[in-house]
């Protein structure tokens, strides 16, 4: 963020003050996964591929409640986050349609085998939509490893920072780190640019071209 102000700093000095500030976040380490499935070749263009997936969470008062989280492949957006209750099959599909509405349908859609993703319901809007639905190896989430990173990171900045007294508060926090995730924070593998501003860059470029 100081870079992107212009600023010309110290790399040491500025994670001496993070710590010193205690401003890192702290990270569930994981234990590696061994993944033996030849990985996708990286997508080169936007609505190539969405990956998608489920995060629970709970309530001040103890309800879970869960998000569906999704994500483009390629400018790393965060396409949406949809909280409720209960997502089952139809939701999602509803949810799919609003983002085909606002940004045109994908190529592939990549998601686990839950119960959501693999009913009549997403079958029908795979089919009606001519949208293929790659599904992972079940016990193989790292097949999934863009949208299972985005899934960590919101979970450690976001839902591991608040204390969301209700469905609704929920809603307003999440959606305003989704803008922030989208609009205001560099990423490093996307040129330090925002996703946002990625997305932009590559659409004129598109154009022009």
């Amino acid at each position: 963020m100081l870079q992107r102000d212009g600023e010309e700093i110290n790399h040491k000095r500025v994670y001496r003050i993070y710590c010193e500030e205690n401003l890192q976040v702290r990270k569930r380490r994981r234990k590696k996964i061994r993944v033996f499935r030849k990985p996708l070749e990286p997508a080169t263009r936007p609505n190539q591929r969405w990956s998608m997936d489920f995060v629970a969470d709970s309530l001040a008062g103890g309800r879970r409640y869960r998000t569906l989280n999704v994500v483009d492949e390629f400018t790393r957006e965060c396409l949406a986050i949809e909280v409720a209750f209960s997502l089952p099959g139809a939701r999602v599909a509803r949810v799919l349609d609003r983002l085909v509405w606002l940004l045109g349908k994908p190529e592939k859609i990549i998601c686990d085998n839950g119960p959501e993703f693999t009913g009549s319901s997403m079958l029908k809007w795979s089919t009606n939509n001519d949208v293929a639905l790659d599904y992972i190896q079940p016990g193989k989430p790292m097949e999934n490893a863009i949208c299972e990173s985005f899934n960590g990171r919101f979970r450690d900045e976001c839902l591991n920072e608040h204390f969301f007294l209700d469905l609704e508060h929920a809603k307003t926090l999440i959606e305003a780190w989704q803008r922030d995730y989208n609009h205001t924070r560099p990423h490093g593998s996307l040129g330090l640019l925002t996703p946002t501003e990625f997305a932009k860059l590559f659409n004129k470029h598109d154009l022009s071209a």
